[in-house]
């Protein structure tokens, strides 16, 4: 029996490694659950981005002030870079399908109270922050359940669909929500948040079936603990930390145009329409090329196309600004954001299905935890940095050096990139941890660190320690 497992894990791996065919969203779209999720995810951002649109025009027609118009933009980032870990850990400890109804039903009554009128605007920034604690967990949990529901194959392409989805999402809740704020009012825009939460919860507890939660309860210490663990993982291993580091760089050097997007549409120009104009040009521009690159790239190339690709759209990704310091004409500047967006579009879902698929069972939530919160904190320091640099210097001079720098550390990452052969072992050691599918999930062993003198990517023993789960691991490998 104990050979068994080990040896449908091996078939299965070599399946998927020697397939390189495209899957395409009508083999994603086919699974029942897969569908439930995605609607969830559909609805339930779109009312995070209408809400977030009505809530600053709501405190800036109260105060008519824009420090707490920002502030109240701003706060629903603070749970990921306070205690993103922490709360990604907590959806470990519990069905990732009971903690996506609960964070939802959970979030319906802050945004509920905002409805009330004659709110105070300190009320207001606690109950956006509150209704913000739901995020973490809600995001964590998805990611980790998301293989589960789509299998190793189809990974890639369900990622892809999820993050352009929100791209385009993000783009149309906040027109939809900045117009439906001004022109009728702004608790429209929430009551409408409102019903999205009810419609996630119900996708969820309709589409997704119940499982046991990743962490057995015997295994639970505490949440500092746990989300330590976390942090064990993700910068213990290099094929983990590999991709950390590039997310981490990606964020904090391509959100410039959209941070100083309101100070660069004004360059050269004293029409108020045309800045308007510009501006939402520049921030609509790179979520419009990631929706092209993620859907073009995952749809019509193979995986080990989209592996190759890798290195050069990491190096694209910041290189099509660089020619921002030239002070182009803004058409031109639109061009530039959206191919880096479109390199980002088509790197960006390989990375994460990589990632998530090299996580062994019982760490993906807390992982996912992690790279989030460096991902809040890489794009805070972007924005402040390029900010207080383009109050001292010529802003496209700015926009284009930090490009270059940027360039340069995507080139040193990408020519110490793991090899194939690194990742296609990790995928397999975290496959190997799996639970059967319809068995209770056995306990999370500890996460493996690799000894650094080590050349290859895992510690020495470390195949032994994951393969001593194997029999416990036997049935689906869900990535």
């Amino acid at each position: 029996m104990s050979g068994k497992p080990a040896a449908r894990g091996r078939h299965r791996a070599e399946t998927v490694t020697e397939r390189d065919q495209p899957v395409t969203f009508r083999d994603v779209f086919a699974i029942h659950e897969y569908r439930a999720i995605y609607s969830s995810l559909l609805v339930n951002w779109l009312g995070d981005y209408l809400s977030k649109a009505a809530i600053t025009v709501l405190v800036y027609q109260q105060t008519e002030s824009v420090l707490l118009t920002a502030a109240a933009f701003g706060v629903s980032f603070l749970p990921w870079i306070i205690g993103g870990t922490l709360l990604s850990a907590l959806a470990e400890r519990y069905p990732y399908r009971r903690v996506l109804i609960i964070a939802d039903l959970s979030r319906m009554v802050p945004i509920a109270l905002l409805l009330v009128p004659n709110t105070p605007i300190w009320v207001m920034l606690v109950l956006v922050f509150v209704a913000s604690l739901g995020t973490p967990p809600t995001q964590a949990a998805r990611s980790a359940l998301l293989p589960q529901l789509v299998g190793r194959e189809k990974l890639p392409t369900a990622i892809a669909v999820n993050q352009t989805t929100t791209q385009a999402v993000q783009v149309v809740g906040y027109l939809a929500g900045a117009t439906i704020a001004t022109a009728i009012s702004p608790r429209v825009a929430l009551s409408v948040d409102v019903l999205t939460f009810a419609l996630s919860a119900a996708f969820i507890a309709r589409g997704v079936r119940p499982r046991p939660p990743a962490q057995a309860r015997g295994q639970r210490t505490h949440l500092l603990h746990e989300s330590g663990e976390g942090f064990r993982l993700v910068f213990g291993r290099r094929v983990l930390r590999d991709i950390a580091l590039m997310v981490f760089v990606l964020s904090a050097f391509s959100i410039a145009p959209e941070g100083l997007a309101a100070a660069w549409a004004a360059e050269g120009t004293s029409d108020p329409a045309a800045r308007g104009l510009n501006q939402g040009l520049i921030m609509a521009a790179s979520p419009i090329g990631f929706v092209v690159g993620g859907l073009v790239i995952t749809r019509l190339t193979g995986s080990s196309t989209r592996n190759r690709l890798i290195r050069p759209f990491a190096v694209l990704s910041c290189l099509a600004l660089v020619p921002a310091a030239f002070g182009p004409p803004m058409l031109v500047v639109v061009a530039l954001v959206t191919l880096s967006g479109v390199a980002i579009g088509g790197l960006t879902p390989t990375l994460n299905g990589k990632f998530v698929l090299m996580l062994p069972h019982g760490y993906r939530a807390r992982a996912f935890g992690v790279i989030q919160a460096g991902m809040q904190l890489s794009q805070f320091a972007g924005v402040m940095i390029t900010g207080v640099l383009a109050d001292l210097f010529w802003l496209p001079l700015v926009v284009g050096l930090t490009a270059l720098a940027g360039t340069a550390v995507m080139g040193y990452l990408s020519a110490r990139w793991p090899s194939d052969h690194a990742f296609a072992t990790a995928v397999e050691e975290a496959a190997a941890t799996m639970p059967p599918a319809d068995e209770p999930a056995p306990p999370a062993p500890p996460p493996v660190v690799p000894a650094p003198a080590t050349p290859v990517e895992q510690a020495p023993g470390a195949t032994t320690s994951v393969t001593s789960e194997r029999p416990a691991a036997a049935g689906r490998m869900d990535g």
